[in-house]
């Protein structure tokens, strides 16, 4: 079993920064990879990052490639989105989650594990 909590959400203007973490509980988390997704209101869940449980891997929505970036510290059971030059599109829900390793990180249907989400909102 590993439990997510996501913090760092927030409201933001266009072109700020945010930080986004996901702690983990469990011994297991350092065999997972994590991802981080999103939710607008009326939308679908949209995959936004990955990182292998290693940290040695990383994957992108090409929708924020370049500006967001995921990263973990496993001793510390925590996965990062940085998450640049914000945008007002970027308003979500924004959700980390657990998947075993060679699963399809881009499908939340793959994952395990999922926080309960937090706000970030872009202002214009």
């Amino acid at each position: 079993q590993v439990q997510l909590v996501e913090s760092g959400g927030g409201l933001v203007q266009v072109g700020g920064s945010l930080r986004l973490s996901c702690a983990a509980s469990g011994r297991t988390f350092s065999s997972y990879a994590m991802g981080w997704f999103r939710q607008a209101p009326g939308k679908e869940r949209e995959f936004v990052a990955a990182i292998s449980w290693s940290g040695a891997n990383t994957y992108y929505a090409d929708s924020v490639k370049g500006r967001f970036t995921v990263s973990r510290d496993n001793a510390k059971n925590t996965v990062y989105l940085q998450m640049n030059s914000l945008k007002p599109e970027d308003t979500a829900v924004y959700y980390c989650a657990a998947v075993s390793p060679r699963r399809d990180y881009y499908s939340s249907r793959e994952y395990d594990y999922w926080g309960q989400g937090t706000q970030v909102t872009v202002s214009s």
